[in-house]
């Protein structure tokens, strides 16, 4: 159109609703379809607590575009239920504009250069059909996406939770140490079990928090993760083709080599395909994690993090000892605190010190539940 763009389409709401892209749009003139997927950005790792202001992304478009013109649906959710994979959402969203009259292209030119491309060719040509149906009858395609049967969130047993982290245990250290964390974990549940008759959540809570800190992801498990085929499997079946693949990595061996100027924290440097034969190394090294060989464990993030486990078996010990009716929900609380330990680096110290503050209270309320007020019960 004269002055701006004829047509959309924002495969992300918070780029869409930028001052940028909003100048190219026109009141009477430009069609936007947009996905409503609030994804977070890189804000994110510094305070998991944000939350992408949806509402007010989507009201600045309207604002400067007539609401008839504007078609907002949530095309990752669509995706992932039609596909089992959120890469479908942008073929979707293509679909969606052909069918309102938005891209003067035929469908057939659309469908053939899907297959030119060759990259999942069958998956993007289902999602740009039901992206057309999307838009021709919204109801018909949620009878198509509707989950079918599906299982209660609630459904996976304490086994299976337990069983799945002694499997990644072992393939991220050895036997040993999975066996040392079933022990533990089984122990804690026979005593809910037998203290807490009724009750639950303990062991549950005890079993995802000790397995993250026992996995801390460090230089030997980051080249497993890249060597282990996964990716290579990943990447396979959305492209053809040669893969040029460059990481960007903060190892905390060069955080004083590379640090941002502003903020003085540690930033990401971009490492070319020749890192892959250093990863395949670092897999087979993890034999030597925690150990005087261990060059990476000297590192004072890596110290943290193998204190962060030997204070947790100490508060799961305490747990152990005083774990009765009257101190069962402080004990869920204590054990559940691990998960709030995230990120990385800076990131990851900020949280471990919040969480110790929240710790002490609750060991409080742990040792004396009469006079103390149950701060994990509210």
């Amino acid at each position: 159109g004269v002055g701006g763009a004829d047509a959309v389409l924002g495969g992300d709401l918070v780029v869409t609703a930028s001052r940028k892209i909003l100048e190219m749009m026109t009141r009477d003139g430009t069609d936007v379809v947009v996905n409503t997927h609030e994804m977070t950005t890189g804000a994110f790792t510094r305070d998991p607590n944000l939350a992408v202001p949806g509402d007010q992304l989507l009201d600045a478009i309207t604002q400067q575009v007539r609401s008839d013109r504007v078609t907002a649906l949530n095309t990752t959710s669509y995706a992932v239920q039609l596909f089992g994979d959120s890469i479908a959402s942008n073929m979707f969203l293509l679909g969606v504009a052909y069918q309102n009259g938005s891209i003067p292209v035929p469908a057939s030119a659309i469908e053939e250069a899907i297959t030119l491309n060759g990259a999942a060719v069958d998956m993007n040509r289902q999602a740009f059909r039901l992206g057309r149906l999307a838009s021709h009858d919204r109801a018909a395609l949620d009878r198509v996406a509707a989950p079918k049967a599906p299982k209660k969130p609630d459904s996976q047993t304490l086994e299976d939770l337990i069983a799945f982290r002694v499997g990644h245990l072992t393939d991220y250290q050895d036997a040993e140490l999975a066996e040392r964390y079933r022990t533990r974990i089984e122990r804690i549940a026979k005593l809910e079990a037998e203290r807490t008759p009724g009750r639950t959540g303990l062991a549950t809570a005890a079993a995802r928090g000790y397995h993250k800190l026992l996995s801390y992801k460090d230089e030997y498990e980051v080249g497993r993760l890249h060597t282990d085929g996964t990716l290579t499997a990943a990447l396979d079946n959305a492209f053809t083709g040669h893969h040029r693949l460059e990481f960007h990595l903060a190892p905390p061996i060069l955080s004083r080599f590379y640090k941002d100027k502003a903020t003085g924290h540690p930033r990401k440097i971009k490492i070319g395909p020749w890192i892959l034969p250093v990863f395949r190394m670092l897999a087979k090294g993890k034999r030597l994690r925690g150990t005087a060989w261990d060059v990476f464990g000297y590192s004072r993030e890596r110290r943290r993090e193998r204190a962060m486990i030997g204070e947790y078996e100490t508060v799961l010990d305490e747990i152990e000892q005083r774990l009765s009716p009257a101190t069962h929900a402080t004990a869920v609380a204590l054990a559940g605190l691990a998960l709030e330990i995230k990120g990385f680096g800076h990131v990851k110290e900020a949280n471990y010190k919040s969480a110790k503050l929240r710790e002490a209270e609750l060991l409080d309320t742990l040792r004396d539940p009469e006079t103390t007020v149950p701060m994990a019960a509210e």
